[in-house]
């Protein structure tokens, strides 16, 4: 068994550290996920704006595209 999924395994001098542990981690993992949102949102954005012209709609669907899997990742 691992320490992380069995807290019952932690010695209680370590307990403090563990939980500490837990929360950054936990903090971290949510952070990143709201920054892959939020730079999916702005490739979609430059994407959008690029296609407004003929020659940045080459760049600006696969831009859209990666965007919006982007986003779709963070979400899920």
């Amino acid at each position: 068994m691992s320490v992380e999924t069995n807290p019952q395994q932690v010695p209680c001098l370590l307990w403090p550290f563990w939980a500490i542990w837990r929360l950054v981690a936990f903090i971290v993992g949510l952070t990143g996920r709201l920054l892959a949102i939020i730079l999916g949102f702005v490739l979609i954005l430059v994407g959008v704006v690029l296609s407004v012209t003929v020659i940045g709609l080459i760049i600006g669907i696969p831009l859209i595209l990666l965007g919006a899997l982007i986003v779709i990742r963070g979400l899920f």
